[in-house]
């Protein structure tokens, strides 16, 4: 959110986040839900079939690297009804999940937390994402 930089996101996540938008841009995460909206403004849109498997699609397990730590965490993105953050399942709605959202393995984002701290994150890789294994219904 802090830069600019290129993101792509498949035209059924497109439509799927759009819904959920819809249904919680008012509530009580309205904030993140705004942060995810401006992230789907400026993103590429492709079809599940063409999306190059090293970009986190919803759904798709990441590894990431916080740049400041050299921290490695694995996470897989879902939906806010899917997360739980004991099993690593990170709501695209969570400032992270945001963060993570399209982006492609080398890529890098300056992204704010709570406590209002930027932290920077790196993709270091993309062990499954769906449509490049073939799981379009996710």
């Amino acid at each position: 959110m802090t830069q600019e930089r290129h993101i792509l996101v498949t035209e059924t996540d497109l439509d799927r986040l759009q819904r959920l938008i819809e249904l919680h841009g008012d509530g009580r995460n309205a904030e993140l839900v705004e942060m995810l909206e401006q992230e789907l403004a400026r993103a590429e849109v492709t079809s599940a079939q063409e999306v190059p498997p090293d970009v986190v699609t919803m759904n798709s397990t990441v590894v990431f690297e916080d740049e400041e730590t050299g921290a490695h965490r694995r996470v897989t993105l879902c939906y806010p009804q899917d997360a739980r953050s004991d099993e690593g399942r990170i709501s695209v709605i969570a400032p992270i999940g945001s963060a993570l959202l399209g982006l492609s393995v080398g890529q890098s984002i300056q992204w704010p937390v709570p406590g209002g701290r930027t932290r920077t994150l790196r993709i270091v890789a993309v062990p499954y994402q769906p449509e490049a294994a073939g799981d379009f219904h996710l």
